[in-house]
């Protein structure tokens, strides 16, 4: 049995999600978003925000964490400042000696919907199916929890490849 962290990281909002998995079989521990204000500077929201992982993971005592891959998109200041948030998502884990994993928005939504064109609507629709009980209030928690449940269907496929070598 393993405790998985998925980050949906962001400035504004980060997205967190903590799953056990077991083999195949998943199950909801927690979810949250980490939200900072945008009335601060840069380094202090950073700073909430990094805070903010490590409570999360003194919390849960995840064993890996993945954080889903920044898209860059025309508004290059925002690109920026949502790399610095994925800068503080992956650090944070790896500063407890916990390792992270990295996918692509279109990899989670292959893992968990089977389409990387899936919606929104679907990721949160499926991620509700594949967790039932989870009582998820945001966005960025499902995206999170998605990431989980991507890495853990990612980390289940090596492992058997590993086994089979």
């Amino acid at each position: 049995m393993v405790r998985l962290l998925g980050i949906d990281p962001g400035l504004r909002f980060t997205g967190w999600g903590v799953v056990e998995a077991d083999g195949n079989r998943l199950r909801h521990l927690g979810d949250g978003v980490i939200a900072t204000d945008s009335g601060e500077s840069v380094p202090d929201r950073l700073k909430v925000l990094h805070d903010a992982l490590g409570e999360v993971m003194d919390a849960w005592r995840p064993d890996e964490a993945a954080v889903e891959e920044t898209y860059v998109n025309r508004n290059g200041t925002a690109t920026l400042k949502l790399g610095y948030a994925r800068g503080v998502a992956l650090l944070a884990p790896a500063l407890r000696g916990i390792g992270v994993s990295e996918y692509g928005a279109m990899t989670v939504k292959q893992s968990v919907v089977g389409t990387g064109a899936a919606s929104k609507d679907q990721v949160q629709m499926m991620v509700r199916r594949l967790l039932p009980g989870a009582l998820i209030k945001r966005a960025d928690a499902a995206d999170a929890l998605a990431v989980a449940i991507c890495h853990a269907h990612h980390r289940a496929s090596r492992l058997k490849w590993i086994a089979a070598q």
